[in-house]
């Protein structure tokens, strides 16, 4: 019982981690032009590490570098996507 209130705690951090990510993007406009190829880089890090942390079935690594990954990869969208999706959900 108690890994599975772990494992939901840990999804639910992680599904923070998506509000968090478009947070960060809309207050960090200036540096995503540059550190574009760092975000990549940290995105990297964060999926390897996640699956390391799955592999060797270390919760605490999965969640945090997952969260990692979550986050930084929202700074990757493209803007014309993320105006194109907000336009068809106004539509509805």
């Amino acid at each position: 019982m108690e890994e599975i209130v772990k494992l939901f705690i840990g999804i639910i951090f992680l599904v923070l981690g998506f509000p968090i990510g478009d947070y960060l993007r809309e207050k960090t406009k200036d540096e995503q032009k540059q550190g574009r190829i760092w975000f990549r880089i940290l995105t990297t890090i964060g999926l390897f590490g996640g699956l390391l942390g799955l592999i060797f079935q270390n919760d605490w690594m999965l969640f945090t570098f997952f969260f990692i990954a979550i986050v930084t990869s929202r700074n990757l969208i493209k803007e014309k996507k993320l105006k194109k999706k907000r336009r068809l959900s106004s539509r509805k």
